[in-house]
């Protein structure tokens, strides 16, 4: 989360700055799903462009966090389905 954190104080401190642009296209483009020209992370000085990796690698485990997370959501209601089954299934006595 460190990256993510360092990219928002850059966007936030000086929005105006051409790298702080660049690292807030990708930020948008990673969580719209949508496109970013290679090119203008080349254009990044080394510092934002070791940023910009990071951010990427960051984003990567989140999303496997959150698919994990909706995992165990998932299992959970499919366990609750499960053990609610077999006592509305069960044939009552006459």
């Amino acid at each position: 989360m460190l990256a993510i954190k360092k990219a928002r104080k850059l966007i936030e401190n000086n929005p105006n700055d051409t790298a702080a642009k660049i690292i807030a296209a990708l930020v948008l483009a990673l969580e719209s799903e949508t496109s970013l020209s290679v090119a203008q992370l080349y254009s990044l000085d080394d510092k934002r462009f070791e940023l910009a990796l990071e951010i990427l690698n960051e984003w990567r485990l989140d999303r496997h966090y959150a698919s994990k997370l909706r995992l165990v959501d998932s299992s959970a209601v499919a366990q609750g389905l499960v053990n609610a089954a077999p006592a509305a299934s069960v044939p009552k006595s006459v």
